[in-house]
């Protein structure tokens, strides 16, 4: 059995969810005829974020699977189905037709999912589709809202609430960017490897870019202005930002640039990739630069693992995606002691609170101040007097 995806490709599988699936609401303010079409509306309100638009793209089609798969359209879903599916996404099954590794989405093998979701991850899942049944209300394609149901709707949807914990802590980083710099093996093509590698963490973890930007970053965005030097950057939502340099970046940038057989910075209108393949002179895009990140994570962590590093460390490299990078560097900016307001700038960040979600250092100094309660005073701990 076939069926069609969001880029009207048909996939050879057992799910075949993403034609007409009917079932709309008298009067609906949207020219739709079908969930699928629907859900295209709302997800054309995101066309200038790719990246938005992949990830709820991406989480809107699990969900329309799923219910294919039930035999249900979205106006059917209540609390009691929108249970089940919290518990899907934790243990999607069969796992034949739901689950497999990556492919491109024209492949006979693509399926939805690459394992059960993580608890964080179904919250994020959750999130997203709460927004999109707003969104369908609004539209009139559906009558009611069922994550208005939920309970601990405050506790599990506030997206706003929760700290950012996935970053690698700088004791792990410095060895991490200690092991990046270890000896290339022989030959030039180790040795361009390795330089690429360097020059790749480098840059995520100095100016804290999304993969997509890195990909698409030309050597004419460094630019310099009054003596100074900026990367400008074409960010989410089709933003325009400059992020100053550090003096690490402009070293590695000349260093990197080195290897491709170009002296100092890049010249103002030079339109060449800024992350290489291996001819030196194609870029790569944003799906091999992930994997090449998310390799060499791996890579860190069974030489860690070898060096009887810490378990817990080691753990973290495996789960450790490109996105990472961002929040360590802008995790690792903030306690360097970089104010909030430029530190929301460097990361383009429209809300402040957003940014805060970085800031740990109140909770080490919550945790340093807590020591100072007791059991009893550290003088008297000894003492053998009695009442």
């Amino acid at each position: 059995m076939s069926m069609e995806t969001w880029d009207n490709t048909a996939i050879a599988n057992v799910i075949s969810p993403l034609k007409s699936l009917g079932g709309s609401p008298a009067l609906p303010h949207i020219t739709a005829t079908t969930d699928v079409e629907a859900v295209s509306a709302w997800l054309a309100e995101y066309q200038q974020s790719p990246q938005t638009w992949t990830c709820y793209r991406r989480e809107a089609e699990r969900l329309l699977l799923w219910l294919t798969h039930q035999g249900m359209t979205l106006g059917q879903v209540n609390r009691e189905i929108l249970r089940d599916f919290e518990q899907f996404l934790a243990d999607p099954q069969p796992i034949a037709q739901w689950v497999g590794p990556t492919k491109p989405r024209q492949h006979p093998q693509w399926r939805p999912f690459r394992g059960g979701l993580s608890p964080s991850s179904r919250r994020q899942s959750l999130i997203i589709l709460q927004g999109l049944y707003s969104w369908l209300v609004e539209a009139g394609w559906v009558r009611h809202n069922p994550f208005r149901l939920m309970r601990d709707k405050s506790r599990r949807l506030n997206n706003q609430t929760q700290r950012i914990e996935r970053y690698l802590e700088r004791e792990l980083w410095e060895w991490f960017w200690q092991w990046l710099n270890q000896p290339a093996g022989q030959g030039e093509r180790a040795a361009y490897k390795s330089a690429r590698r360097r020059f790749i963490f480098g840059f995520a973890y100095l100016l804290a870019p999304r993969v997509s930007e890195m990909a698409e970053a030309r050597m004419g965005d460094f630019q310099q202005s009054e003596g100074r030097w900026w990367w400008s950057v074409v960010g989410k939502g089709s933003k325009i930002a400059r992020i100053p340099l550090p003096a690490d970046m402009q070293a590695s940038l000349v260093e990197w640039r080195r290897v491709l057989g170009h002296q100092g910075m890049p010249a103002h209108h030079d339109d060449t990739p800024v992350i290489r393949a291996l001819d030196g002179q194609r870029g790569i895009g944003q799906n091999q630069l992930y994997r090449l990140i998310r390799d060499t994570f791996n890579e860190a962590a069974d030489a860690l693992q070898i060096a009887e590093g810490s378990p817990a460390y080691v753990a973290a490299l495996r789960k450790a995606t490109p996105h990472w990078l961002r929040h360590t560097s802008i995790t690792h900016q903030a306690q360097a002691g970089i104010s909030l307001r430029h530190l929301a700038d460097s990361a383009r960040h429209s809300r402040l609170d957003t940014t805060a979600r970085y800031l740990h250092n109140e909770a080490i100094e919550w945790h340093h101040e807590q020591q100072r309660h007791q059991i009893a005073p550290r003088a008297t701990q000894d003492a053998t007097e009695t009442l």
